[in-house]
C-alpha cells in the first residue's frame, strides 16, 4: 500500500518554533524571495563588515539564528538536543567557513572538524560529520590535480597535506562503531580531485561498514554514469559505497563558466531533466543497496516521496540505517519533521562558526534559494499557512473562553 506522507502538516513541521520565530521566518523568506534585495545583500553586507559597521549583532539575531546552530559546537548543543529529544531529528554539524588559502587556516579547520568528531561520537543525535575539500586545501591545487597538471615541489607537499587531512578525519570515524563522514561536492572543474580522494578513502575505510560518503550533484548530466562506475569499482575492490545525492549548488556559476570558456555545460538543460536524472540516481542506489548506503539531501517533496514509495515497495524498514533523508537547518522543516514523525532516519545540516566567517556561506545560500524561486515560495506558503493555523487556534480558544 502506498504510504503518502502529509508534507503540509505544518503543526508538526513548525512544532519547535515559537510564534515569534515563525513570524520572523515569514519576514526572512519574503526578503530572500525578492531577487533585487538578494542581489544587493552581498555587496552591502560585505562593505559594512569591511568598514567595521556594527552589523554582526543584527545578523546573529536574524539570518544567522534562522540558518545556523551557533558560533561554536557547544552553542549548537541546545539546538541538537531539542530537535532529537522532541522530534528524533538528528544533526550534522557543518563548520561553514569558506575561502581560506593558507596551510595554517586549513590545519585550524581540520582541528575544528576533529573537535566536532569528539563531540559527535558521544551523542546518538550526531551520527555524521561533514566537510568540504576546499576547507582543507587550496582551490587552485584541487583545480590543477583535476586537470592532471604537473605540480611543483611545493604544490606536491600541499597535496600530500590535503590527503593526510582527509585521511585523518576518515580514519577517526572508522575507529568508531557508528560515526560516518560526508565529503561535500563542489564546482565541476575541481570535483575530479575531490572524487579521487573520496574514492581512495572509501576503498580504505568502507570494508566492513560504510564510513565515508561522497556527494553526487545530479544536476550534472554525467553523474549517473559516475554512480555506475562507483558500483563496479566497489564490487571489484570489495568495499561499500556511501552516497549523498543532491541536485546541486553551483548551477549559475557552472553555466556562466562554460559559456565564457566555450565548453559544454555540465549542467542538465532544464529542471525537468535534472529531476529525471535525480530520480534515476535514487532508483539506481536503491537497486544496489547491497553496495550503496544512501543519504538523500533534498528539499524536493516529490523526490522524498519517491524514496519513501520505493522503500515501501521493497519492504525496507523506515529506520533502515542504510537510508537517510536530510535538509538544511532553517529550511525544509515540512520534510524533516514529518519524515521523522513517521519513523524515517532524518538529519538537519547544522552550520556553525563565527558570525563574520559564516556570512559568505549564508549569502551564497540566499542567492541559491533565490535562483530556485519555487523552493522559496513553497517555504513561504507553508510558513504563512502555519501562522494562519495558529491564529485560528488562538481565536477559537478565545471564543471558547468567552462562551464559557
Amino acid at each position: 500500500m502506498r504510504h503518502k506522507l502529509n508534507f503540509e502538516d505544518t503543526k508538526i513541521a513548525f512544532s519547535l518554533k515559537s510564534n515569534k520565530e515563525v513570524k520572523w521566518a515569514n519576514v526572512l523568506f519574503t526578503i530572500i524571495g525578492n531577487r533585487q534585495l538578494t542581489a544587493v545583500a552581498r555587496p552591502i553586507t560585505m562593505f559594512l563588515l569591511f568598514i567595521r559597521f556594527p552589523i554582526i549583532p543584527i545578523l546573529k539575531r536574524t539570518v544567522f539564528k534562522q540558518f545556523c546552530g551557533g558560533e561554536s559546537i557547544l552553542e549548537c548543543k541546545p539546538v541538537i538536543t531539542n530537535m532529537f529529544n522532541k522530534k528524533k531529528v538528528c544533526s550534522i554539524l557543518d563548520y561553514s567557513i569558506e575561502g581560506k588559502e593558507s596551510e595554517e587556516q586549513f590545519n585550524f579547520t581540520l582541528n575544528i572538524i576533529l573537535k566536532t568528531f569528539d563531540f559527535a561520537k558521544s551523542l546518538e543525535a550526531t551520527p555524521f560529520l561533514v566537510f568540504k575539500g576546499t576547507g582543507l586545501g587550496r582551490f587552485g591545487i584541487f583545480e590543477k590535480v583535476s586537470k592532471k597538471e604537473a605540480l611543483n615541489a611545493r604544490e606536491r607537499e600541499e597535496w600530500e597535506n590535503i590527503e593526510a587531512r582527509f585521511d585523518k578525519i576518515c580514519k577517526q570515524c572508522s575507529q568508531t562503531p557508528n560515526i560516518k563522514v560526508m565529503i561535500d561536492a563542489e564546482e565541476s572543474w575541481i570535483q575530479p580531485a575531490i572524487d579521487g580522494l573520496a574514492e581512495k578513502m572509501m576503498s580504505k575505510y568502507n570494508k566492513n561498514r560504510v564510513v565515508v560518503f561522497n556527494t553526487v550533484q545530479l544536476y550534472r548530466w554525467d553523474r549517473l554514469e559516475y554512480l555506475k562506475m562507483l558500483n563496479q569499482k566497489a564490487n571489484k575492490e570489495n568495499h561499500l559505497v556511501g552516497i549523498k545525492l543532491v541536485r546541486g549548488a553551483y548551477m549559475e556559476k557552472e553555466r556562466e563558466r562554460a559559456a565564457k570558456k566555450h565548453y559544454q555545460s555540465p549542467i542538465c538543460n532544464n529542471k525537468q531533466a535534472t529531476d529525471e536524472n535525480f530520480n534515476k540516481g535514487v532508483y539506481y542506489c536503491l537497486q544496489n543497496l547491497n553496495v550503496f548506503e544512501l543519504f538523500l539531501g533534498t528539499h524536493n517533496e516529490l523526490s522524498s516521496q519517491l524514496l519513501v514509495d520505493l522503500m515501501n515497495k521493497a519492504e525496507i524498514r523506515h529506520n533502515d540505517n542504510r537510508i537517510w533523508f536530510g535538509q538544511l537547518y532553517g529550511m525544509g522543516d515540512h520534510l524533516s519533521f514529518n519524515l521523522a514523525d513517521m519513523g524515517y532516519n532524518t538529519a538537519k545540516y547544522l552550520p556553525f562558526g563565527p558570525v563574520k566567517e559564516v556570512i559568505p556561506y549564508l549569502l551564497r545560500r540566499a542567492e541559491e534559494n533565490t535562483s530556485v524561486g519555487a523552493q522559496t515560495s513553497r517555504e513561504l506558503y507553508l510558513i504563512k499557512k502555519e501562522i494562519a493555523r495558529r491564529n485560528k487556534s488562538t481565536n477559537n480558544y478565545m471564543a471558547d473562553r468567552i462562551l464559557s
